[in-house]
């Protein structure tokens, strides 16, 4: 599945969310109606029936969130299904490439139907000659040099920087068009797709880069950090001080080998990234880029795995 389906169906979610709060809050305010427009005095009901009452508004509202969980599990399963089925499809055109019949030159091919057409005739025995090297054929000297693919076009700091925030959802256009740009580099591609595998299984645990709210590191302690310092002077870039964001990444570090090898896949080449791009931006970029959604997951990670230490 792509980065933009992944996103999208987080924003599905997050809409089931929304859903599922609006139909609580319509039940609860029936509820609340019926409550005041009823009938009744002091003593007109016994504890068995406040107790069905109670159970009465209860329940609706616990249906209607199981549905809810239901329907975003249904999404996530839904998006894997497609992810599954287009790294399927990539590998089939893959093993159709490789394995396509190799093809026979045409000029070699030229060259081989006219010596079947001349006439097999026997020729006399040439005089004895000085050997030398036989001369090239017209068609080899005519083909042209191989040709190259030219290489992708620099991606300017703010399109990478709009790309590593991620496209909000599918209607992101401008978020959406720097992602493409910034994939077709492949140095970017690595770090976005490795930032993407990070983002979505801590979404998975419900643990969202938006809610969480850094504190702003020192500028020079970014660059510090590109250039390969450690220790004090770069702490300030484990901001993150949420305690629930910390349990809940640093318990998939201890027990989930596959997300403990993608977290540190990603800060390897997310170092990488601020190594040779810091250099080409301004502080008001690096503020920004401090506040992607890569950053906040670079944060959060390396102050678990100790790398501002």
């Amino acid at each position: 599945m792509s980065l933009v389906a992944r996103i999208t169906s987080l924003a599905q979610r997050d809409a089931l969310s929304v859903t599922g709060i609006a139909l609580s809050a319509a039940w609860l305010f029936l509820v609340a109606l019926f409550w005041l427009m009823s009938p009744g005095g002091e003593g007109s009901q016994g504890g068995i029936a406040r107790l069905v009452t109670i159970m009465g508004a209860i329940l609706p509202l616990v249906l209607i969130w199981l549905a809810v969980g239901m329907a975003r599990a249904l999404a996530v399963l839904r998006a894997e299904a497609d992810d599954l089925r287009n790294r399927l499809a990539q590998l089939r055109d893959a093993a159709a490439t490789r394995g396509a019949p190799l093809q026979r030159p045409a000029a070699e091919g030229a060259v081989a139907e006219d010596a079947d057409s001349l006439p097999r005739t026997p020729a006399p025995m040439p005089a004895p000659a000085p050997s030398r090297p036989a001369p090239r054929p017209a068609e080899q000297r005519a083909l042209p040099p191989r040709a190259e693919p030219a290489p992708a076009a620099p991606v300017d700091p703010d399109t990478l920087i709009r790309a590593l925030n991620f496209p909000d959802g599918a209607d992101d256009a401008p978020a959406i068009a720097a992602l493409r740009t910034a994939l077709q580099d492949p140095d970017h591609a690595r770090v976005l797709r490795a930032a993407q595998d990070v983002v979505t299984l801590l979404a998975g645990q419900d643990l969202y880069m938006d809610d969480l709210l850094p504190d702003p590191a020192p500028l020079p302690a970014w660059r510090r950090y590109a250039q390969g310092e450690r220790g004090s002077a770069v702490a300030p870039l484990g901001g993150i001080q949420d305690p629930v964001a910390l349990d809940i990444a640093a318990g998939l570090l201890q027990r989930d080998e596959i997300f403990r090898d993608t977290a540190h896949h990603f800060l390897r080449h997310f170092d990488g990234m601020l190594a040779r791009q810091l250099p080409q931006m301004d502080d008001a970029q690096i503020a920004v880029l401090a506040e992607t959604r890569s950053a906040r997951a670079f944060m959060l990670l390396g102050r678990l795995s100790g790398n501002f230490g």
